[in-house]
């Protein structure tokens, strides 16, 4: 297929309808970030057969899709159908999502025997032994499960929580508590006396480590930690 234009394929009682779009205008469009469908397509024509040329009649169209208008089928294809991607396309967004995956995976994840989370690079070469297949358009939480079933017995892993008690001054409570709130769960929280923030944080023990190094670093070192559990 040409990388000047890709295709969006719909199936309805048998019949198979094609549009032909622009490949990087289809994209956006499937993901939400362009809304007019009329800059998408590369012609207005709705086909049985693009490559043979083969128009689907206004009977067949009314029939599938409620109306015969060009740019409203369009719409219900995109919304119903199969955009296929380039070969380019589909390296650079599988890719993007084996990123996503492996970065979940290390930061909610630990080994057991360490109680460390695995490198990136030990998991990406896990998930090439167990064939662990990427979908590049589904989201990357919604594969999480089978993947990491996928991977367990070649990659030992556990979801661990731990909860640290922190108090922080008045001065750093701020950016301390967006930092705390991005990665972790606040469980409870208190402001002492002398303004310090007291809480306690319920977080992945694969991600302690970057939750201790950021306060660390938002308050100069100006900071009490306690491992509750």
């Amino acid at each position: 297929m040409s990388d000047r234009y890709t295709r969006v394929r719909y199936s309805h009682s048998g019949e198979r309808f094609e549009i032909l779009v622009d490949p990087d205008k289809g994209l956006l469009y499937k993901r939400g970030d362009l809304t007019d469908i009329s800059n998408v397509l590369m012609v207005d024509t709705i086909f049985t057969d693009a490559n043979k040329g083969e128009k689907a009649s206004g009977t067949k169209l009314e029939e599938a899709f409620g109306t015969a208008d060009p740019l409203e089928v369009a719409e219900i294809m995109f919304e119903k159908g199969t955009l296929q991607l380039t070969a380019q396309q589909r390296k650079e967004m599988t890719e993007q999502k084996l990123k996503q995956i492996i970065s979940i995976i290390s930061r909610t994840y630990v080994d057991p025997s360490t109680k460390l989370p695995h490198p990136p690079l030990r998991i990406e070469n896990a998930m090439t032994e167990a064939k662990v297949s990427i979908d590049a358009f589904a989201d990357a939480e919604e594969q999480l499960k089978d993947i990491v079933d996928a991977l367990r017995p070649i990659l030992p892993m556990r979801m661990e929580t731990i909860e640290i008690a922190v108090k922080i001054p008045a001065e750093y409570s701020s950016k301390s508590y967006g930092i705390a709130k991005n990665l972790g769960d606040i469980k409870r929280d208190e402001w002492a006396v002398d303004g310090s923030w007291i809480a306690v944080i319920s977080i992945s023990a694969a991600m302690q480590g970057e939750l201790l190094d950021r306060l660390g670093k938002a308050t100069q070192g100006n900071l009490q930690t306690k491992i509750m559990k």
